[in-house]
């Protein structure tokens, strides 16, 4: 526009090339003048101050003194702004304010005073921490391709396997990898210093050794990175499935209710201690084994070659 002013052209002539009214011309032409010429920069700089200024930080509360009551009422009564503003549209207030437009005024100078009643305490929004970029599992192999016999359960030496890590509270990245035979429940377990896939590759190794293991199938965790390596098929359930896992998801709870409680330190369990409730699970007779202990029947089977104690430790169940 100040181009073509400075060119000479009429108002009627710009209004048409940049297809605007001929009084928003007129109007944009009398905004601002510098040395008796329109200035398109000072015009923009004048008009930017006046959006600026035109709105401020929690308005749509602080400018209705109805809806600001209602507002302070319902946190008052430990109403949270997602309540607060459900229920307004509910009870068909002549006002509203979504939640994200009560928290805007929570968060300015004129709702911080306000800002203890809110469950958080918070007197900002939380930052979010940044997600960790999730590595995808090199040439993985789905469940649905698994051996006919790890299917219907038909054949021995197809396992599951799952990982138990300490609670974050516990700042160390101690874990356990385990894994239990589908037919027979064996279950085999070791500690491991961390989730990395090197140290998984490890413990998968020593499975292998111990457990005639012909495949077995994971989660999609991160420590599963290195499958190739383990000298055995491995095949992933569906991503957020436990259920295609169950007989591993089983045995970490019995885990758990005999020895390990949810959030036990691994740091602070040794390996003895480990593989003497493995040993005792392994001992329990299984009304789903005709009432046989898995040892016996991994034993009858030539699962197991090396014989292992019968004797059942003291349990650590009240």
């Amino acid at each position: 526009m100040e181009a073509l002013l400075d060119a000479g052209e009429g108002q009627r002539e710009i209004a048409k090339i940049l297809k605007v009214h001929e009084s928003t011309i007129s109007r944009e032409r009398k905004r601002e003048r510098k040395n008796g010429r329109y200035d398109a920069a000072t015009a923009q700089h004048k008009a930017g101050v006046e959006r600026g200024h035109s709105k401020y930080q929690g308005m749509k509360v602080e400018g209705n003194a109805l809806l600001k009551a209602y507002i302070i009422a319902g946190l008052t009564a430990k109403r949270s702004p997602d309540e607060i503003a459900g229920r307004m549209q509910q009870e068909q207030q002549p006002f509203y304010a979504s939640k994200n437009a009560i928290y805007k005024w929570l968060y300015s100078l004129y709702g911080q005073r306000y800002c203890p009643l809110l469950c958080t305490k918070r007197y900002r929004k939380r930052k979010q921490k940044k997600k960790t970029k999730r590595t995808m599992i090199p040439n993985r192999k789905s469940i649905a391709l698994r051996p006919l016999g790890a299917t219907n359960q038909t054949r021995y030496g197809h396992y599951e396997g799952d990982t138990i890590v300490a609670p974050k509270r516990a700042l160390n990245t101690h874990g356990i990898a385990m894994v239990t035979e589908r037919k027979t429940k064996l279950l085999r377990a070791h500690k491991i210093p961390s989730l990395s896939p090197h140290e998984m590759t490890k413990a998968m190794h020593l499975f292998v050794k111990e457990a005639g293991m012909k495949s077995v199938t994971m989660d999609n965790g991160i420590e599963n990175k290195n499958h190739e390596d383990w000298d055995v098929d491995a095949f992933f359930a569906d991503p957020h499935s436990p259920w295609q896992k169950p007989m591993i998801e089983n045995e970490i709870g019995l885990l758990r209710r005999w020895y390990f409680k949810k959030g036990t330190d691994w740091s602070r369990v040794t390996e003895e201690a480990l593989q003497e409730a493995i040993i005792f699970l392994n001992n329990k007779y299984r009304k789903s084994l005709g009432y046989h202990s898995a040892l016996e029947v991994a034993r009858a089977h030539g699962i197991i070659k090396a014989k292992e104690t019968k004797k059942l430790p003291e349990s650590s169940c009240n």
